[in-house]
């Protein structure tokens, strides 16, 4: 039997895979990871998964205030008489597009003649011509049918030719409809579920731009601050330290007033506030890569110094950045709803949920708490999410272990 010596071979893993299979392998992180990957889909494509696709998911149904979650109604849609302005597929896609029907909450009703009865109580409490339901008629159009059939001129400037009896049948089968309400309607009759799904757009561009911001202008003060020290160090730390001085909902509040209540401002706001910790971090790293041999090195030879700041020391700052990116894209979230809540932030009717929770914090004692619970528990979430997140990269990416 012969022996075999076996030799023991290293395999090479880079340390961005490394770092990637330590992460994977915290579960905490990757279900706020897959968490977060969901709300962004969910984000670009809200408003192909809404009930309520109007601009801000802000179709009112006053009949319908306060509706308990799953509620069910039968109703009816009827064709509003003016015309609908054209918008682009992308418009459409990303911004909503105006209802073309007013729904009528049906509890009963019969067809009588021509016209559809709406019954409440066993009295009629609206009546609707059939033509006037199905079709978006000119104004004072005469509707009256000419030996059972009806022929009409529409908004668009179609010629339509119909009898009686396809009318009735159309209107049962396309225009009485069931609406389901998945988490219940505030009091303003508006569906809860649409509201909460486009107001996660708010929640994330929020946190995204403040991180683009703060990452940008922390990173450039920082690098500056500890890469030529001196007077450019002092002035930059003076600056950091005088920001970190300010409460951070003061200066919000500050740069809101001075720029308006826009939401861009809003946005900009929040990113201005955010920088000062990035640039600490960033500074502090670079003291102490610049004193590294090749950085020493480099500065012998003569390169540039934008060379050197952009090409080795920024890639060795990335790990410090990730995490505290994730962090402050928490920290946005959480801000952006505080500020929404207080009236500061986003106004009415654009849905955020700060906003949901500053209309509904009332009915936490009233006998609805959902309406309040239900924003509350997808800014919990998001914001957990973030924070798992942010603690699988400061483990994955800590080079000590």
């Amino acid at each position: 039997m012969q022996k075999r010596d076996l030799q023991e071979s290293k395999v090479y893993v880079s340390p961005n895979r490394l770092a990637f299979v330590r992460f994977i392998k915290n579960k905490p992180a990757v279900i706020g990871s897959l968490f977060i990957l969901l709300c962004i889909f969910i984000a670009l494509f809200a408003y192909q998964i809404v009930p309520d696709g109007s601009p801000n998911a802000n179709r009112q149904i006053p009949e319908f205030n306060l509706a308990p979650i799953g509620y069910t109604s039968q109703v009816l849609q009827v064709r509003n008489n003016f015309s609908v302005p054209a918008k682009s597929f992308l418009s459409r896609f990303f911004l909503g597009q105006e209802d073309t029907h007013t729904l009528i909450p049906v509890e009963e009703y019969k067809m009588q003649g021509d016209s559809i009865h709406i019954l409440r109580n066993n009295t009629v409490y609206k009546l609707y011509h059939l033509v006037d339901v199905v079709y978006p008629l000119r104004a004072q159009q005469s509707i009256k049918p000419s030996q059972d059939q009806y022929t009409l001129s529409t908004l668009e400037g179609q010629s339509i030719s119909i009898s009686k009896s396809e009318l009735t049948a159309k209107v049962k089968k396309e225009y009485l409809t069931n609406k389901t309400f998945l988490l219940g309607t505030d009091q303003y009759g508006r569906d809860v579920f649409s509201r909460l799904i486009i107001g996660v757009r708010i929640s994330l561009l929020a946190g995204l731009i403040a991180v683009i911001i703060s990452v940008l202008l922390g990173t450039t003060l920082g690098m500056l601050a500890g890469f030529y020290g001196g007077k450019i160090d002092a002035i930059i730390s003076f600056f950091i330290n005088t920001v970190w001085s300010i409460p951070t909902l003061l200066l919000v509040f500050a740069i809101i007033i001075a720029l308006g209540k826009s939401i861009t401002n809003i946005f900009l706001a929040v990113g201005l506030t955010m920088w000062v910790e990035v640039a600490r971090i960033v500074r502090g790293q670079v003291l102490t890569l610049q004193k590294a041999p090749y950085i020493e090195a480099m500065k012998v030879m003569g390169t540039p110094m934008p060379r050197i700041m952009l090409r080795h020391l920024l890639p060795n700052l990335m790990g410090p950045l990730l995490v505290i990116a994730a962090a402050n894209f928490a920290t946005a979230i959480l801000l952006e709803a505080g500020l929404s809540y207080l009236g500061f932030g986003i106004q009415p009717p654009t849905p955020s949920w700060g906003t949901m929770l500053n209309e509904h914090y009332g009915f936490a004692i009233s006998g609805k708490p959902m309406l309040a619970l239900i924003p509350a528990f997808a800014i919990l979430l998001l914001v957990l999410s973030f924070n798992l997140v942010g603690n699988g990269l400061r483990d994955a990416l800590d080079v000590k272990d």
